[in-house]
């Protein structure tokens, strides 16, 4: 049995595991939380380095993306190098393949995207597949990029834009402690409604969910999410806060869906290979798994 082990600096109270066969080979899909003790997710991977397939590196992502250029953050390439035997990867590889397709296939078959509705996306910067795949099927966007990750009160409404700023602000982002940047550990179970102005005026809500879940305002009536990583508890919390649908871009594996850098480190492990894959190389492996995404009705009715 392979065994793909997602460590994550978020909250250990999300901790899940599952064993699953894909393709005819059973996998153990594991995920480690480490309530934002950056130490002990290096000790964690040190530990079990070279006795696992396959590392997801979770609750922080190794880059951020200037639409054409990415850039390293700090923090991230500290952790990765205490991997010197097992491939380790972010989910960034899924992001622009995987979590791209998902927007393709929700075009094609269904009313989603129908109308041009508004959509706001908390970070074009983590998610540009995800950006330009919405972009494409006619969506008003909106990127939280600078209000939900600098504070500051000014949404953006394209990527040429979000560009040029992130050509500035990336690399600076980069150095910045990571807890600065992104909730983790106990942040991430904790509600703090940040400029619920932009929730308001926009149908759909898209990325990362801990983003989500931080800063969205008490009530949500009839909007739709797309997002991952969510657990039974998190279906929940959203049905009470009056959202409509949830859609996941990751499946959902008894009673919870990954993030993508586990279901990026399990398509590498599929891949018998030592990193990162090429975008071919993903696309090949989830045209094989016909993975679609997950959508569920969140209301009655």
């Amino acid at each position: 049995m392979k065994h793909v082990v997602g460590i994550s600096l978020g909250s250990s109270a999300r901790d899940h595991m599952v064993t699953v066969t894909l393709l005819g080979e059973e996998y153990k899909i594991e995920r480690i939380g480490t309530d934002g003790d950056m130490q002990k997710m290096i000790e964690k991977i040190r530990e079990m380095d070279g006795h696992v397939d396959a590392f997801g590196l979770g609750g922080m992502d190794l880059y951020i993306y200037a639409v054409d250029k990415r850039y390293e953050i700090r923090d991230a390439r500290r952790i990765v190098r205490a991997a010197e035997k097992t491939p380790i990867v972010d989910g960034s590889g899924l992001k622009n393949t995987l979590e791209r397709r998902a927007i393709e296939q929700l075009a094609e078959s269904s009313a989603l995207f129908d109308g041009a509705p508004n959509v706001l996306l908390m970070c074009a910067m983590d998610r540009l597949g995800m950006a330009l795949a919405l972009e494409k099927a006619g969506c008003k966007m909106t990127y939280g990029d600078l209000p939900y990750i600098l504070g500051v009160p000014i949404p953006l409404k394209s990527l040429k834009t979000l560009a040029a700023i992130a050509r500035v602000l990336a690399p600076i982002v980069g150095q910045l402690p990571f807890t600065m940047i992104y909730p983790t550990g106990e942040k991430q179970t904790v509600n703090k409604p940040r400029y619920s102005q932009f929730f308001d005026a926009n149908e759909i809500i898209a990325g990362d969910f801990h983003f989500i879940h931080r800063y969205m305002p008490a009530e949500l009536p009839g909007k739709t999410i797309i997002t991952n990583t969510v657990t039974s508890s998190d279906v929940e919390f959203l049905r009470e806060r009056g959202l409509k649908t949830l859609i996941t871009t990751t499946p959902e594996m008894q009673g919870r869906s990954f993030g993508t850098n586990v279901m990026e480190a399990l398509l590498v492990c599929m891949a018998g290979g030592k990193g990162e894959l090429t975008e071919d190389q993903y696309n090949k492996l989830l045209e094989e798994l016909k993975l679609e995404p997950r959508v569920v009705q969140l209301q009655k009715g």
